[in-house]
Parts: structure tokens; sequence; C-alpha cells
């Protein structure tokens, strides 16, 4: 849970001893709004504070389980979710940088002691008398006057004793910490061998007749991509996102495009001391000992049992119904491209590296539309000018920026959130660029939790990165279609944060089903690319023009373009993952032949690769595996935020009451009741798939 296993299994770093009265993570941060000071951390302070952390923690909980007064709430549940607060507070900025701001020495320490943080989790989880605390709580909890959201937290606490292996005898407790400090390990390899393999890929042009096709924009950017690696007078395209999808995009050169293409998909896979695939066979077959151990059928039973789908069938029936129709339309989609190859004689057939270069020569033939067209209408500042617009129109919330907290890159901006009256609600950083000590991707994160415990209350500090285009040719960052949607995706996780109103970590903000924590964010999708909305914030980054009606009526019209192949690669990345942990032996399989053959079940069509295939799946593979038997969250959740945005669209779009309702039943509600009542409290009924399939054309 959010306070035990989100507290004290952050990662532990190890270096050189630091003087406790010289390391500012241990003492109090005199910063505005207790920020961190990242002008004066070092990476040989992280050791000795998240130890410090870990024996402040052992104290609380020695103490808490010793206590020879009867358990009560307070002196036992209340008392568990402030044990960790050094440790949350040092954990958490620490995995912030191994993900947005890594170096070798970082990795290397996080490597060394993941054991050592693994068995400090399993160490309170195994407290015979904690937990017999606990239980007692649990047992009477009819009896007990508690608020929901203290039932609730009581609830989770006991289950995460169970889960973690509390029933278990001696024999049992042992082999459950050696299998999870075992994963914390491989967890992290996995991960740094994504990033470094993804860094080490060099696509190097020469020649400037092999760029044609290509926008200026994107040609200046690997011109200085290539100067950044000593390679003057070249062109170096590389695996990050805003490289190469223009050049999959609009590149005639298909044996170029292949390369890149097969560089992307082959990352993990290609031997030698990066190889993924034993690594994470290893984690799969790791997962369903665990499972088995802890009594589960599966490795999927074990993590459904805490989500809003609750088991492995239903997961699968959903998918079902949705693999179908995306599978029809695919192949038209599919069938459209090769009319397109065959019309201009290219004697091919359609290939995956071929998808992308064809499907936006289809765009701008059928609705007069491609991303270069629009890239100059989302300058990146003007698209969080207007995803902060949307909140205060929707709230009344305001972001002003900060210059006067320190930063752990000079990239990375600051800014204050306010509610309508001017009072603080917490602290939002931004950092949208990519580099090498920064893993792919888009995310949120937390720098400090929100809380109330005690009456005191902390105001969260959430960050949202993403891998977005740099500025380059002395023009700014310019997004497409999918960068601006990532934005305010990350950015609705981080309202989820900001807003929440509970009272314990444990619950606060994000800490929900991983099939509900998706729902604030993709509602916010709908708002990025809405024609009203649009003639908001899209403006010309040279003109200041507004996005021409005409323009945003052909993205108003090519909404459900290329929907088939967006939903099929994703089902398909869905469905692997499930496979992977509905397996019900723990031996270790021939990664390659068990992905195969999940594929060929679903018959996936040889003209779209899985969006992740297994050697480079971070989601369920690298670091904590958080969306191991989950990444169906992402469409499962997209029924929830098409029917919730339905919600608007009956009203309108910026309809006060409605967001308020959202906010107050949704926002900050994190996890204090069922995702399923507070939706429904919201909606005043479950959830619609209609609004999903007519979103995506599957209907």
């Amino acid at each position: 849970m959010k306070c035990l296993l989100l507290l004290a299994v952050s990662f532990l770093v190890a270096g050189s001893a630091a003087r406790a009265e010289t390391n500012p993570l241990l003492e109090e941060w005199k910063t505005p709004f207790g920020a961190p000071p990242f002008d004066r951390i070092e990476a040989a302070h992280y050791a000795p504070a998240i130890r410090e952390g870990m024996r402040r923690q052992r104290e609380a909980i020695a103490a808490v389980a010793a206590d020879p007064a009867a358990p009560t709430f307070e002196n036992t549940i209340e008392a568990l979710e402030q044990s960790g607060e050094l440790l949350a507070r040092v954990g958490n900025v620490f995995r912030a940088m191994t993900s947005a701001n890594t170096s070798d020495e970082i990795q290397a320490i996080a490597r060394e002691l993941a054991p050592e943080q693994s068995a400090h989790a399993d160490a309170i989880l195994f407290d015979g008398k904690l937990f017999a605390r606990v239980k007692a709580l649990h047992d009477a909890r009819e009896n007990l006057s508690l608020t929901p959201e203290q039932r609730r937290l009581l609830d989770r606490w006991y289950r995460d004793f169970v889960r973690g292996g509390a029933l278990l005898d001696e024999a049992g407790k042992g082999r459950l910490s050696e299998i999870n400090g075992e994963l914390s390990v491989l967890g992290l390899r996995f991960a740094e061998n994504v990033l470094k393999e993804t860094n080490a890929f060099e696509l190097v042009i020469d020649s400037k007749s092999d760029l044609a096709g290509l926008p200026p924009a994107v040609v200046e950017a690997a011109a200085e991509a290539a100067a950044r690696r000593g390679r003057e007078g070249a062109w170096l395209f590389t695996l990050h996102k805003p490289s190469i999808v223009p050049f999959l995009q609009y590149s005639p050169r298909r044996e170029l495009r292949e390369k890149l293409f097969r560089g992307y998909v082959s990352r993990g896979d290609n031997g030698g001391e990066l190889d993924n695939n034993a690594i994470l066979s290893r984690i799969a077959a790791l997962r369903v000992e665990r499972a088995k151990l802890l009594g589960y059928e599966t490795h999927a039973h074990f993590a459904l049992e805490e989500s809003m789908a609750k088991e492995p069938k239903r997961v699968y029936a959903f998918l079902d119904e949705l693999w179908t129709p995306a599978l029809a339309r695919a192949r038209n989609e599919a069938r459209s491209l090769q009319a397109i190859i065959d019309a201009e004689g290219g004697g091919f057939k359609l290939e995956p590296w071929d998808w992308w270069y064809y499907a936006e020569k289809l765009r701008k033939a059928r609705y007069e539309l491609d991303d270069e067209m629009i890239r100059p209408y989302f300058r990146l500042e003007n698209v969080v000018a207007g995803a902060f617009d949307v909140a205060t129109r929707l709230w009344g919330i305001t972001f002003v920026e900060r210059t006067d907290l320190p930063v752990y890159n000079a990239e990375v901006r600051v800014f204050e959130v306010k509610e309508a009256d001017g009072s603080h609600i917490g602290i939002l950083y931004t950092d949208y660029f990519p580099r090498d000590n920064k893993r792919g991707g888009a995310w949120c994160g937390e720098l400090r939790g929100a809380s109330k415990i005690g009456g005191r209350e902390v105001a969260p500090i959430i960050t949202n990165c993403g891998n977005f285009a740099r500025p380059a040719g002395g023009a700014p960052s310019l997004l497409n279609f999918d960068e601006v949607t990532t934005l305010f995706h990350e950015f609705g996780h981080a309202l989820h944060g900001l807003l929440t109103e509970c009272t314990y970590p444990s619950l606060s903000g994000t800490a929900v089903a991983t099939d509900f924590v998706e729902l604030p964010s993709q509602i916010m999708e709908n708002w990025a690319l809405d024609p009203e909305v649009l003639g908001l914030y899209a403006r010309h980054y040279e003109t200041g023009g507004r996005i021409p009606p005409l323009l945003v009526e052909k993205i108003k019209n090519s909404g459900f373009f290329n929907q088939g192949f967006a939903t099929v690669e994703y089902l398909a990345a869905s469905y692997l993952d499930m496979d992977w942990h509905t397996l019900g032996e723990p031996k270790e399989l021939d990664a390659k032949t068990f992905e195969a053959a999940s594929l060929e079940r679903i018959r996936l069509m040889p003209e779209i690769v899985t969006r992740y295939r297994s050697p480079y799946f971070s989601h369920v593979f690298g670091g904590g595996g958080g969306y191991a038997a989950g990444y169906y969250s992402y469409i499962w959740a997209e029924v929830l935020d098409a029917d919730a945005f339905q919600a608007f669209k009956e009203t309108s779009l910026f309809d006060r009451a409605t967001a308020e309702s959202f906010r107050r039943n949704i926002l900050a509600m994190g996890g204090a009741e069922d995702p399923m009542e507070l939706y429904k409290r919201f909606r005043g009924r479950e959830p619609s798939i209609e609004p999903l399939l007519e979103r995506r054309g599957l209907k």
C-alpha cells in the first residue's frame, strides 16, 4: 500500500557515507513549500538518508507492535500510516531521479540495495505481533466507530498484510522474501537494459538525399542531435519518439524506415548482456511461484483481486468484446494502405515499417491533413497553457509559475497550484524533453503525497514528465496529435494527485485500483482536441493566429482515422500481458516462443506489431511492474472516461456543476471508497461501453 509498499519499497541507495548533519535530505527543507532542495542533493546523500528512514520506521513499527494498550485505530492503523514519513520523503525524491535524472552511479546503487529495500518491507508484513493488532481491529470492524475512509484504510492494511505473507509459516515467509528480493533486482535490470538499448541505437545519415520527404524541423533536430554526439555534418535519428515517429511517417526510404523500426521493436532482444528475454521469463516464473505460495491460481488472480475487474476471465471477456471489431477495422485499413502501394507501383506487401508512412499519405489524401499542418499550432508552451486553462474553467484553479524553487534539471518548470480564492493547493513540476539519463515515455510522479493525519495538512508535490520534440532550428517545441493528448493525459493524473482531499496517504490521490487510476487522466484527453477547446489555445507559433476553423473541422472529421491500427496494437499488448500472467506453473519459458504463440492465438495480423513486445514491455516487467496483469486498464478506463465525458457533452464542456461533481466524487476521493460506487455517485449509473465503441469507430 502507499504508506508501506510505496514508502518502504522506495528504492534505496548506497554510496559514500554523508554525515547526518550535512545531509540535506535529513534536514528540514527550508525551501518554498518544503520542496526538495535539488540544488544541494547529491547521490551520496540518498543512502544514509534512506537507511535512517528505514531505521526510524523500524523503531516506530516496534513501538506499535509492543504497545501494551489494546489496539485502536489511532494507536495502530494511524501509527502505521505515519511510521515511514522520512522514508517516503527521501524515497519519493530518489525514485523520481531514477526515472527522470538517472546516472550510472544511481543505477548501480539502486541495484545493489534493492534486496535490502525488499527485506525491509517484508519484515514489516511478517511481524506477527503487528499483524495480530491489525487483525484484531479488522475482526471487530463492524463494532468500531469509523468513517468510510477509515474503514477502507483498515481493510487495506489488513489485506496488504495477508497478501504480503502474514499468514504463511516461517518457511513460506522465508521463500517469499527470497522471491521479492530477486524480483526487485530483476525489475531494475530489465528497465536499465531497455534504457541502454534505446540510447545505444543510432541511425546516422550522411547523404542529404536520404532526408527526402522529411519536414525541415525534423531534419534540423536530427542535425542538432548529431552535433551533440560529435557528428557534425551528419543527421542522427534515434529510438526516442520525437525522432522515430516523424521518420516513419514521412521518409520514402523504405530500407531506412525498416532499419529504424526494427531497432525499436528489437530492444532487449539482441542477445548479449542487455538481452531481457531470460530476465522477463524469470520474472514471470517467480510471480507464479509467489502467487501459488499466497494461495492464488496465477499472478493475474493475485493482481486483479485489487482491481475493478477482479478476475482474469472478466478481463479476457472485455478484451474479446473489443478485439473482433477492432481487427476487422484494422484489416480494412491495411487494404486501403496496400491499395496506395499498388497504385504507386510499389510492388511489395505492406509491412509494419510501412504502416505509418502510408497511413500519413492516406490521411492527407482523405482529409487534407497531416501532422506537419497542425504542429505550428501546438507550441508546447501553448499546449501547457491550454491544459491549465481547461482546469481553470472547470474548477477555478490557477497555475502560477515559480522560479524560486530548486529544480533537478534546468529544463524543469515549476508551478504553484491555487484555488480560485488564492489558497494553496500544491506544486507541479513539468519536465518534457528527452535526455539520455531519462527513461522513455511519459508519466506522472509524486515528490510528496497529500495527507491530513492529526489535523496536519500536507500539500502535494506532483511531477509530469514526457519526451516531446525539442526546439530545433530556431523554432520552439512543436507537438503532434499524440504528444498533445499525452500531455493532457499526464496532466489529468497530476490533477488526481493535486485535488485529493483524503486524510491518509495510503488512500490519497492516485492510490487507487490500476483500472480506475486512468479515468482522471484519460478524461482530460477529451478536452485536448475538442474543437471548442482547440479554438482557445491552439495558436500559430509565428503569427499568434488561432487555428483556422477549417483545420479544426478536418481534425474533427479525421477522428476515426487509423483507430483500427491503434486499437489492435494496444489490445495485442494487453493480451500478451495477460497471457504471461495467467501461467499456472512457475517454469521459465522461452520468451520468444511464448510471445509468438500468444500473438498467434489472437491472430494478430502481420502488418501490425504489438505495441510492446515482451523484452521492452516496461509497464509489466520493468521496475516494480505496476501494470503486470493490468495493461488492459487503459482501455477499461477508456470505457469510464468516454461515458463520463458524455456527462459534460449532455450539458456543456465546462459545466461547473458537472465539473464539481467529478472533482468531489472522483478526484477528491482517491481510494477512500469503492471505485464503482464513486463512479455511480458521479454518473448516476454504471458506465456504458457504447460511447467508447462510437469514439473508436468500432460500431
